[in-house]
């Protein structure tokens, strides 16, 4: 039986490993596990572009570029580079709520060396959306540090 939640890594923990597919396999597991578990925070509006803080439990995991000219998400490596309206990020919560319901995690992980960790692409429609970080061996949730310190300083 596995746990109601997938463990968050709390801190950095660096071991010499071997990388293998079973470890990419259950980190890939585990993010299908955590999404039904993700919501839209409050969004965040820069002068060019409005990022929405995607969020499990109290830690943010990554952030959605949003468009306001289509109400969709813009695809990772995009330029999310737009004029926010004069509403500024209204509406974008609630949307970015939808489309997290019929986000899918694709089947296959990326190793970063210098974080020590898998990253397992989450798609909407055809683009990815997020990148959502698991621990080296797969058992584990690393959430986006800087972003969940953003969102608490602003009371996001």
């Amino acid at each position: 039986m596995t746990a109601p939640f997938p463990p968050i890594r709390r801190g950095p923990i660096r071991e010499s490993r071997s990388l293998n597919p079973e470890d990419a396999a259950r980190a890939i597991e585990l993010v299908k596990q955590a999404i039904q578990l993700f919501r839209a925070g409050e969004p965040i509006v820069h002068p060019d572009h409005i990022d929405v803080p995607v969020m499990y439990l109290d830690f943010a995991i990554d952030r959605v570029h949003y468009d306001p000219r289509t109400g969709n998400p813009a695809p990772k490596g995009g330029p999310p580079h737009c004029e926010p309206p004069a509403a500024g990020g209204r509406g974008a919560k609630e949307r970015i709520d939808k489309i997290l319901k019929e986000a899918y995690v694709l089947e296959g992980a990326e190793f970063r060396e210098p974080e020590d960790c898998w990253v397992v692409p989450v798609a909407w429609k055809s683009f990815i959306i997020l990148h959502v970080r698991v621990s080296a061996d797969g058992k584990e949730l690393i959430p986006d540090y800087p972003l969940t310190e953003e969102v608490r300083r602003y009371g996001r």
